[in-house]
């Protein structure tokens, strides 16, 4: 079954030249960590996220002098949007609005009275830009953790709902919402709670979600079980890492619940047995590697690694392009037709070359 004939339907959100929603493909998003000041390593990192597969960019934008680069990143020309990260004061997101930014996330319950979020929901409805309801574990209001006395599932969908009717009482209704906890089963449940009640597009993540491993494990779960259910429109990979790892593994996501014309290559490998003559382990590595370097990690093919012959051209039928490990060779294969044999040390090359084909073909 297609994501489509499951997905939740929602309004569509434009930031930027990205829809959010609707029947627009799941966006992925990844967050600077460059010094928002440093205006070259802040727009070096936002150019490699792009070229990377990275839809929106989010910057944190702590006061004036950071929304000084906002205006000039906007201003360079930059073609992947922008989201400004803004917390406590609500000059910096009018300011943000003023020079361009193509959406504003704020949580606003933390930017001052009612009178300020009437003058943020102003700025943004004037220049079509919408606003992300950014709810975590650590930003309930008091009388929301009072009532529940912790930040559960229930607390935290209340608080995303507050803050949705405040947009709406001054007339916005260009909104995104996500609600982010570093426990999986929270940030799951919330999430359904929350989709029952309204018709937003939903931002997913789980939040701190730790080391590279760690985290994308953690992300696979939250975000791929509310994908699993038609949940959620635009996703990021929370890492203590490299931001353009994020996007690799929003990819890997993505590519393993086989979304529809953005899944980019899927990859499968045996785990290895005592029939395997081949340094798959390595070999695996070392083609992944070359993906990468090659910026072919886009390309929409399937591409399996096999140990041997036993469950290569024959468990991994659907394969686009694929090889099944011998000793010091192996048998090339496309969709279980064997093409011939390739010496081992020429694996990775002859798989590059293959893939790039593809790419070409397929336009």
């Amino acid at each position: 079954m297609k994501y489509q004939d499951i997905r939740r339907k929602t309004k569509e959100i434009r930031v930027g030249n990205i829809a959010i929603g609707g029947n627009a493909p799941i966006a992925i998003q990844s967050m600077t960590n460059t010094d928002t000041l440093d205006y070259v390593s802040t727009e070096t990192q936002i150019k490699a996220l792009a070229a990377r597969g990275c839809d929106i960019v989010r910057l944190t934008v702590p006061d004036a002098a950071a929304a000084e680069t906002v205006r000039r990143l906007k201003d360079s020309g930059l073609s992947v949007p922008l989201v400004a990260d803004i917390h406590f004061d609500y000059r910096v997101a009018l300011l943000c609005a003023e020079y361009g930014v193509d959406k504003i996330r704020i949580n606003p319950g933390n930017i001052g009275g009612d009178e300020h979020v009437r003058e943020v929901c102003k700025a943004c409805r004037e220049r079509s830009i919408p606003i992300r309801i950014g709810v975590n574990s650590g930003s309930l209001e008091k009388h929301i953790l009072e009532k529940y006395g912790a930040p559960t599932p229930e607390a935290l969908c209340e608080s995303a709902l507050y803050h949705v009717r405040l947009l709406e009482k001054y007339d916005f209704e260009d909104i995104v919402i996500s609600i982010k906890a570093s426990d999986v089963e929270s940030m799951i449940r919330a999430n359904r709670l929350l989709a029952e009640q309204v018709s937003y597009p939903l931002h997913l993540g789980v939040t701190e979600a730790g080391s590279y491993r760690s985290g994308l494990v953690k992300s696979a779960i939250g975000i791929g079980a509310l994908l699993s259910d038609g949940i959620g429109d635009t996703v990021r990979v929370s890492l203590t890492d490299d931001p353009l790892l994020e996007v690799d593994s929003a990819r890997e996501i993505l590519g393993a619940l086989a979304m529809e014309g953005q899944c980019g290559m899927n990859i499968v490998s045996c785990p290895t047995c005592g029939r395997t003559k081949i340094d798959l382990i390595s070999l695996v590595k070392r083609f992944e590697e070359a993906v990468d370097r090659e910026g072919l990690r886009s390309v929409p093919i399937h591409v399996a690694l096999m140990g041997c012959a036993v469950n290569g051209p024959g468990e991994a039928r659907e394969a686009d392009i694929g090889i099944a490990g011998g000793k010091g060779e192996a048998l090339l294969f496309s969709h279980g037709e064997i093409l011939g044999k390739v010496r081992e040390e020429d694996v990775i090359d002859t798989l590059i070359v293959k893939i790039k084909e593809w790419k070409n073909k397929k336009g």
